[in-house]
């Protein structure tokens, strides 16, 4: 009778279980939870592979062009400032009263015209004294040498004659060569520039009297890198352009073979015709120096791009299209784009999207003409 009160116990707390196992619906996910799961793996893996597919297919496309090239002068700009060809300060050579100063700042001058004359009555005395005196010695040699052919007087004399000859004319040399000393005159044809003494004023022996400018031609100077000290050569040609925007051209006369010891850099100077004067000392100038002709293409500067390393350069793409860089040498920058140098013979430059694709990228290459290459922004200041 116990036996199957148990055996009825037994049934009841089965039963209790099983009601709550079904009241919580955990019965449903023992097996379908492992199916959701690789389900789930398997559309994971079709999204992965499909979105693969995708990437393989689409590549960047880019605009490529063939390089043109030209023949043209690399320019080196360098800042100068314009500078007189002769400078000198005149002085007196004597002491004395200014008793007539012939010029003042700003005036033109020629060669050998008189700037200055100091009073010198006494000095101008000494010359007639010295004329008078060559002109008795004269006479006196004349007459020895009469009496020498007549027999009367005897040769040792003529000796005499001459010597106190000579001696007179070296007196007036030195008489004329003090009264000279009373005038200034100029050396060269200038301008005068300043002036430093009054009419009627003691001037001492050196006593500077005016500063005069030779300014034709006018000398451009600037100082160039030592890298750039080998591309240019005396008697190459310039151009030189002033702070006004009035542009010259010049020939380069000088180039120092000593580099000046703060900036390692090289004074040069570039000779201009001005024969009018219009260009003053002092100027600010741009000067461009020009080297021998290169082989260079004409780019937008829009095309120029940097590399990992920071590099100046630009990308083109092999045959099998793939990216690369390229350093580049700027050889010159003008309104209508860059002119590079460095650039491969066979590259095929990336006109149009260099900046969205990296070296070593598979792309799709379009071939831009020279009218879509001209509708590029050269990137120059309007």
């Amino acid at each position: 009778m116990q036996k199957v009160r148990y055996h009825r116990l037994a049934a009841f707390v089965v039963l209790a279980i099983s009601a709550v196992w079904v009241a919580t619906g955990e019965f449903s996910s023992v097996g379908s939870a492992a199916i959701e799961k690789e389900a789930e793996a398997d559309d994971d893996k079709a999204v992965s592979e499909q979105e693969a597919g995708k990437v393989q297919k689409r590549l960047h496309t880019v605009g490529v062009a063939e390089p043109d090239f030209i023949k043209h002068n690399r320019i080196i700009r360098v800042s100068g400032v314009s500078k007189a060809d002769k400078k000198t300060t005149l002085a007196t050579r004597s002491a004395g009263v200014i008793g007539e100063l012939k010029v003042d700042k700003g005036d033109w001058v020629k060669s050998g015209d008189v700037i200055l004359i100091l009073d010198g009555s006494e000095k101008q005395a000494a010359i007639d004294t010295a004329k008078a005196m060559l002109r008795q010695r004269k006479n006196e040699a004349a007459n020895v040498e009469k009496l020498i052919k007549r027999g009367i007087s005897p040769k040792t004399q003529a000796e005499s004659a001459e010597t106190a000859l000579a001696a007179a004319r070296s007196q007036l040399e030195s008489a004329q060569a003090e009264f000279d000393r009373l005038q200034v005159t100029a050396p060269f044809a200038g301008v005068i520039d300043s002036v430093s003494v009054e009419e009627g004023s003691w001037a001492p022996t050196g006593e500077t009297v005016a500063v005069l400018l030779s300014l034709n031609p006018i000398i451009a100077s600037g100082e160039i890198s030592e890298r750039e000290r080998s591309l240019v050569q005396i008697g190459s040609e310039a151009e030189v352009e002033l702070i006004n925007g009035v542009t010259v051209t010049g020939t380069i006369r000088y180039i120092s073979l000593a580099a000046t010891a703060e900036t390692r850099t090289f004074p040069v100077e570039v000779e201009v015709a001005n024969p009018d004067g219009m260009i003053p000392v002092g100027m600010t100038t741009e000067i461009r120096l020009k080297s021998d002709p290169v082989d260079a293409v004409k780019l937008p500067r829009s095309v120029v791009t940097l590399d990992a390393a920071g590099n100046l350069g630009i990308r083109v793409v092999d045959t099998d299209n793939k990216v690369g860089f390229v350093p580049i040498d700027l050889i010159d920058d003008t309104q209508d784009g860059l002119l590079l140098g460095g650039i491969p013979k066979d590259a095929k430059i990336i006109v149009a999207g260099q900046d969205l694709v990296t070296d070593g990228e598979i792309v799709e290459a379009v071939a831009v003409g020279p009218d879509g290459l001209s509708t590029l922004d050269t990137g120059a200041v309007k």
